[in-house]
């Protein structure tokens, strides 16, 4: 996956911003302020995700690209490597995953300006 693909399609999620939080290099993606993705937009090697924790498991068995997420917490979210062997669309499917396990925790209101 390039990098441009990412960050398109992350920002084509209802809600999306893009901010830099920690330093110049990690890229984070929030939605209504809650983070759902991030990388380092210098090497562009992986990507972390938050996952459902039993899926996480699953995915991290099958898949050798798929670690537990570095600096993160192993419970709740994945490193997908970029550069291996995943299909794009695979990958996009994760970030949305993500997404949308972060819209789900989102309070009634905002959940409810995101779908209009």
């Amino acid at each position: 996956m390039h990098i441009e693909a990412f960050y398109n399609y992350c920002l084509s999620l209802p809600g999306t911003a893009e901010d830099f939080p920690f330093d110049e290099q990690t890229l984070v993606f929030k939605v209504m302020g809650k983070m759902f993705a991030l990388t380092d937009v210098d090497e562009f090697e992986s990507i972390n995700l938050k996952c459902d924790p039993i899926k996480a498991l699953e995915l991290r068995a099958e898949y050798e690209e798929i670690k537990p997420g570095y600096h993160m917490n192993k419970k709740h979210w994945n490193s997908v490597d970029t550069t291996g062997s995943l299909e794009d669309d695979f990958i996009l499917e994760l970030i949305k995953h993500s997404y949308d396990l972060v819209v789900a925790k989102l309070p009634p209101k905002n959940r409810a300006t995101l779908a209009r």
